[in-house]
């Protein structure tokens, strides 16, 4: 039986399959070593009432934003082991920052490596399960909040070099809020 040769990525293929459709992680030992980064943003929506006490840090579950913090840091180390063909990389740098707005809180994940592949994975991993753990934290008092827009702002490094959004050109993914239905009593 002849082996399976990965899909050429410059002949326009995937290069997460191989000729015969299946899932390959791809082979990077023969990439250079450059410094890489990537920021990934993500947004939650909540009620101007929720996003004071989230500011406040006077949530029923304590301070969200230190403890999202916390969980975006550990969900980027932890990438390859959720997303199946993702690389394991030595990270050097997570940050993981907020900024609250009168009807959502917006997160900015940056992660910083030197290594063969890049990092984009792992910041919208960072921002995704950040605005997770904003929400767990806020769910007790708005069981309508909404995760949004996730998204890769820009990366730096490796062959293809730097790129960054330009939000001009961007779909548009943010969808408003809407508010609760109306309950009535039994």
């Amino acid at each position: 039986m002849d082996a399976v040769k990965e899909t050429d990525k410059d002949s326009g293929g995937l290069t997460h399959l191989r000729k015969d459709g299946t899932a390959q992680m791809v082979d990077v030992s023969s990439k250079a070593v450059t410094t890489r980064e990537a920021t990934a943003a993500a947004t939650v929506l909540s009620t101007p009432e929720v996003l004071a006490l989230l500011g406040a840090g006077e949530l029923p579950k304590g301070d969200a934003l230190a403890v999202a913090r916390v969980a975006g840091i550990m969900a980027a180390k932890k990438t390859p082991e959720l997303i199946p063909l993702c690389h394991p990389l030595p990270i050097s740098k997570v940050t993981v920052d907020f900024s609250l707005g009168t009807e959502s809180v917006g997160i900015l994940a940056t992660v910083k490596t030197r290594g063969v592949t890049g990092v984009e994975m792992e910041a919208l991993t960072a921002a995704s399960v950040a605005a997770l753990s904003v929400y767990d934290m806020i769910k007790a008092v708005d069981k309508h909040a909404v995760i949004t827009d996730i998204h890769v702002l820009a990366k730096s490094g490796g062959k293809s070099g730097d790129w960054s959004l330009d939000r001009s050109s961007a779909p548009q993914t943010s969808a408003p809020r809407t508010s609760a239905p109306e309950v009535a009593d039994a």
